[in-house]
């Protein structure tokens, strides 16, 4: 039997090539990307990880031993320390101020991505939660070395390149792969079915969240 990982990849491989060459990324990648868009994306990426942060820690809770509960804790840690630093930097750049940010909502797309992580971390098992959370890990490493494969050079958008590119990003994904794998592989078939569900579920928002954030997306009402 292939791993959980081969077998969710494959089921969601026709919309991760949507994902690597819809207009966001594909004018990521040629360095014509709006300021506009950019700078709602990182205001949006950066209230999305908090929650998504808030769902590793829960995970490290759930964790069966603790060299996963170490592991997750520390990637709970990056979520909010490293990449918020980066968030940081753009904010500076582009002139976001804290107190703009703070004020800032949560647009629908990141409304229910952060809502579902959220729930699924409270309300479902240790296996379900942690592929629930893998797809931001793996489809940011691979959408990153694909734009850095591809990228314009000069590249305005070149530190998010070479942060989802990176070495230290990339040994993070392998390692969040086994660990899913690990767990997955000991669930019971009905669970086992629920992580499928919960990986395809966050592919799909994967791509709502770059698709609101190419639109400008708003509350409509």
């Amino acid at each position: 039997m292939s791993t959980f990982s081969a077998a969710a990849w494959a089921r969601n491989a026709g919309l991760y090539e949507t994902i690597r060459n819809m207009p966001f990324n594909t004018e990521l990648a040629a360095g014509t990307l709006s300021e506009e868009r950019f700078k709602h994306y990182i205001t949006q990426d950066a209230h999305y990880l908090i929650g998504f942060g808030k769902g590793l820690a829960i995970a490290a809770a759930k964790a069966p031993d603790p060299e996963r509960m170490v592991q997750l804790a520390n990637s709970a840690q990056g979520a909010i320390v490293v990449e918020r630093a980066l968030h940081g930097t753009f904010f500076a750049d582009y002139g976001i101020a804290p107190e703009v940010f703070e004020a800032s909502p949560l647009s629908p797309a990141c409304h229910h991505y952060v809502s579902f992580i959220t729930a699924t971390a409270w309300s479902e098992p240790y296996e379900v939660l942690l592929a629930a959370l893998l797809p931001c890990f793996w489809i940011y490493a691979e959408v990153g070395n694909d734009i850095l494969a591809r990228a314009a050079s000069p590249n305005p958008y070149a530190a998010w390149i070479e942060t989802y590119a990176g070495e230290e990003f990339q040994d993070a994904v392998k390692t969040m792969i086994a660990t899913t794998d690990e767990a997955v592989a000991e669930a019971a078939p009905a669970v086992r079915a629920k992580a499928h569900d919960a990986f395809d579920r966050a592919v799909q928002l994967e791509w709502m969240f770059w698709d609101s954030a190419y639109r400008l997306e708003t509350w409509p009402v």
